[in-house]
């Protein structure tokens, strides 16, 4: 029995508190469905009474208590439910009203039953509020796969502009572990060949890192196939093409392209007509690139018609989005064994809390995670 039942007088008693109150015409409900809900509310709270042993009429504020934490703890409507805020409001309004029409005071209006309410619906803010929904990773085996999906479904040199744009966002943000507003930001004189190898690419660490470096590293793989400098000077080679001479540049790059069956990142970049263009642009249905930056949610879209084409269930395909190739880098880095502390500096976490949310880390040894993902 709960701690609001076990106050509660015997149901026979009757408290000063609870005598007739002198007469008022009561205030009936206008509503034909107000007054008939408010009678199945007040019959529901007789059956209750009767089965508890408790007095319904008058109704110490106790009762009523007891009554919606029971309600609360045990009851469900009929599609198994717990019953709304508004509908116990409803049903301590019902008992108010019988009680007037009756002559008593109501004793909805007690503070124990105001505070009883105030629990409740406090307990069912905390339970129904859903964990925020995570996207779900993509891995080096699921960008294999769509990489090899789209690269083979290219028809024209038209297919073959979006197929070298979509596959640099996707191992660029993967390799980078980027988030998709650092790919829509990206400028084309951003990028630079790296002393040792591969690319520096810009990124805003938000997670909370103050000083934290500004550039991540994103090394030469060994398989050509997947590896994000190959793919990003692929992509620069369009963009050169179509800042240069525009559409005429662009078709006589890709109407015979050069087989891609080798490494192309090694020396330096070309040096880009335009470095303040954006790195990363819409696409039209004839091939032709535009001015602007490609939005976030055309890049969240891509992802998800990308898997899509590529076989991917309806409701794997659901769970992708932007944020998938960061998620993916984490989670394939932690599932390698890469050092923690490797992975932090490369996303800019400041601490491992995060990274617990995407898989187990095991600690092996230093390396540099991006070196390491698997590509």
């Amino acid at each position: 029995m709960s701690s609001l039942e076990s106050s509660t007088p015997g149901h026979n008693s009757t408290p000063p508190s609870a005598r007739p109150l002198e007469f008022h015409p009561p205030s009936v409900p206008q509503a034909s469905n107000t007054r008939r809900a408010y009678s199945a509310d007040w019959d529901r709270f007789e059956r209750w009474c009767h089965h508890t042993h408790r007095r319904a009429l008058p109704a110490e504020p106790d009762t009523i208590a007891a009554y919606l934490a029971d309600t609360a703890t045990r009851g469900t409507t009929g599609q198994g439910r717990p019953y709304s805020r508004a509908t116990l409001t409803r049903w301590i309004a019902a008992i108010n009203h019988r009680h007037r029409s009756a002559g008593y005071a109501p004793p909805g209006t007690d503070p124990r039953v105001k505070a009883a309410l105030a629990t409740i619906r406090s307990h069912q803010t905390h339970s129904s509020a859903q964990p925020p929904r995570r996207t779900a990773p993509l891995l080096v085996e699921d960008l294999t796969t769509i990489l090899a999906v789209t690269r083979n479904a290219c028809t024209g040199w038209a297919s073959h502009v979006a197929e070298r744009r979509d596959s640099a966002v996707l191992l660029t943000g993967f390799a980078g572990a980027l988030r998709r507003s650092d790919l829509e930001t990206l400028r084309v004189g951003d990028v630079a060949a790296d002393p040792t190898g591969g690319l520096r690419v810009p990124v805003k660490h938000s997670t909370g890192a103050h000083d934290s470096t500004p550039t991540v590293l994103l090394p030469p793989t060994q398989s050509h196939w997947t590896c994000p400098p190959c793919a990003y000077t692929r992509w620069l080679q369009v963009i050169n093409a179509w800042d240069t001479t525009g559409r005429p540049g662009v078709i006589r790059l890709l109407r015979r392209p050069t087989p891609f069956d080798a490494h192309i990142c090694h020396g330096p970049l070309p040096k880009p007509p335009h470095p303040n263009a954006p790195v990363f642009r819409p696409i039209r249905k004839n091939g032709n690139l535009t001015a602007t930056a490609l939005s976030g949610s055309a890049i969240h879209a891509m992802i998800r018609r990308r898997a899509h084409d590529a076989g991917y269930d309806n409701d794997i395909v659901a769970q992708l989005g932007g944020h998938s190739l960061r998620a993916g880098f984490i989670a394939q880095a932690l599932r390698n064994g890469t050092d923690v502390h490797a992975i932090m500096q490369h996303t800019g976490h400041v601490s491992t809390a995060m990274l617990n949310t995407y898989l187990p880390a095991r600690t092996l040894g230093a390396a540099t995670a991006a070196a390491e993902i698997g590509l």
